[in-house]
Parts: structure tokens; C-alpha cells; sequence
């Protein structure tokens, strides 16, 4: 399957994300293992003997999207940080059909390869429907699930036809829609966040995201999830109707908290209830 617009294009990206993976703020390891759906590419950090915790990345991404909180997340726990299959990282470019179960066999055999029998996971848009749609199909694995802007729950919004006519604006319109999703711009933006910008135009630029709609959980499989779910959604993401998410999530997961926070969009910066919730003994399943 071909999921980059070009070779070139292809090589730009990696040669990026690996520039990135250079300057990881935390001591890390690369590891790459076996699965059904192919090799899978992990970012690995956090003392060996910590509990573990999965990372799932949203769409357009790749394990890099943990960069600004890895440091202190890897104090608590034994990191993995996985580069979804399908998207712009060093992981197969498999895309089996969202609705079906091959995406939890692919989860089985990451597991499997890293000796884990149970694990928290935080998921971030893409990444937050594959933790439930995982914990629904899996409800012994997990234990804990931390939801940013997940998707699978509220439906989508039809952005594409407020970002048509922006497309027609070339670069300006570009980054109209990238605001749009992710919020303003930072004026005095760090060095490395300007890399993330250039790694973001890279991505946009020279790869194939994926077009088939989420499929939504229903009540059923929001009910047979067991763990623990924390879930902050944001009322101006034009990506998702994060109200829909709220009430679903609160009707039907057993011990769920949805932070709704009013001005934040799809791309979820303050995550400080993450950490808090992920230690929390008392909100384990």
C-alpha cells in the first residue's frame, strides 16, 4: 500500500521524524517488532520497572506527538510510544478497515512482544478511538484509558466543507485550517516547535491521510469497557462534536470523567488531568 505522494516525499518525512527522535527530551529507546499487519516501530522510555503505559497517536502523526510530555509522564511509567500502522512513522503502511477487529489483533501482538498482559493507554484522536475501541473488544487488558479529542464516540463534523474554499487560498488558507484544528499559532515559538511546524508541513505535504470515517462505538461496546476512562474534549473542535462525546461517554462507560473544556480545539494542549488521573489510585478500574 502506498501511503506517501511520492518516494521523495516518503524520505522527507522519516529523514524529519528521525531528526526529532535525536533531540528526545528523555533517554530512549527505538524498538521495532512483528505483528500481523507487519514490523511495528515504538519509542521506548521511563525505568524498565514502572507500570507500563501505551501511547497511541492521532492521525497525520506519529510517536513524536508525545514529544512535550514525555518528560514528565516517563517519571511514572515505563513509556511505549507506538507509531500507529498506517501513518507517516517507521511502522507498516498497513491499513486494514477500521470496522473491523484488525486492528485489536495488531494490539494483541504488540502486547505480546513487549510481555505485557495488561496496560494503561493514553489515545489522542485517532489514537483515542483505537484505546476504546481495544478496551471494548479487550475490557481485561486495560486498565486505565486516557482520552484527548477521541474519536469513535461523538460524530464528525462536516469540516470539509468549511476547509474547501480555504484549500483555494494556497498557503494562506493552509494554515487558515491548521488554526482551525489546532488553535492559534504561538507568536515566540521555541526551536523546537518550529521543527514540529516544519515536520507538520512535511506531512501534509507528501502523505495520504486516510479517508474512510470512523466507525462510532456503540452504546454496547462503550458499556463492556471496564477500565478506568478520563476523556478531555474541546467545544471549538471542528473535527468532532465533543458535546455528543461527553454525553455518551457519561451515559454509558461505567467510571468515566469527560473534562469539557469550552476553548479548547481539536488539538488538546492542556493535559495536566492526564498525569493526575494515570497515578490516581483511586480511579482504577
Amino acid at each position: 500500500m502506498t501511503i506517501y505522494k511520492s518516494t521523495e516525499g516518503k524520505q522527507a518525512v522519516l529523514e524529519h521524524y528521525e531528526s526529532v527522535i535525536k533531540q528526545w527530551p528523555v533517554a530512549c529507546d527505538q524498538l521495532r517488532i512483528s505483528t500481523c499487519e507487519g514490523e511495528t516501530h515504538l519509542l521506548c522510555c521511563g525505568d524498565e520497572t514502572l507500570p507500563p503505559l501505551l501511547l497511541l497517536h492521532g492521525s497525520m502523526s506519529n510517536a513524536s506527538a508525545w514529544y512535550f510530555d514525555i518528560e514528565a509522564w516517563s517519571k511514572h511509567f515505563r513509556i511505549y510510544a507506538v507509531d500507529m500502522i498506517g501513518e507517516p512513522g517507521f511502522s507498516a503502511n498497513a491499513r486494514p478497515l477500521l470496522s473491523s477487529d484488525a486492528y485489536a489483533l495488531w494490539l494483541d501482538d504488540v502486547l505480546s512482544a513487549l510481555g505485557l498482559s495488561q496496560v494503561a493507554i493514553v489515545g489522542e484522536s485517532l489514537g483515542g478511538w483505537l484505546g476504546l475501541d481495544y478496551a471494548n473488544r479487550r475490557p481485561d487488558k486495560v486498565t486505565k484509558l486516557a482520552l484527548l479529542a477521541p474519536g469513535g464516540v461523538g460524530p464528525q463534523r462536516n469540516f470539509l466543507f468549511k476547509a474547501l474554499p480555504l484549500l483555494l487560498l494556497g498557503g494562506w488558507g493552509k494554515r487558515k485550517i491548521r488554526q482551525m484544528i489546532f488553535g492559534p499559532l504561538d507568536k515566540k515559538p521555541s526551536p523546537i516547535m518550529l521543527e514540529f511546524r516544519k515536520f507538520l508541513e512535511l506531512i501534509t505535504k507528501n502523505f495520504q491521510p486516510r479517508i474512510e470515517k470512523l466507525p462510532l462505538l456503540s452504546d454496547q461496546d462503550l458499556k463492556n469497557i471496564q477500565a478506568s476512562v478520563l476523556a478531555i474534549v474541546g467545544g471549538k473542535d471542528v473535527l468532532l462534536d465533543s458535546k455528543a462525546t461527553q454525553t455518551r461517554l457519561e451515559a454509558n462507560v461505567a467510571n468515566a470523567t469527560v473534562i469539557y473544556q469550552p476553548k479548547a480545539r481539536h488539538l488538546i494542549r492542556e493535559r495536566d488531568g492526564v498525569l493526575e488521573f494515570l497515578t490516581n489510585s483511586k480511579s482504577s478500574s
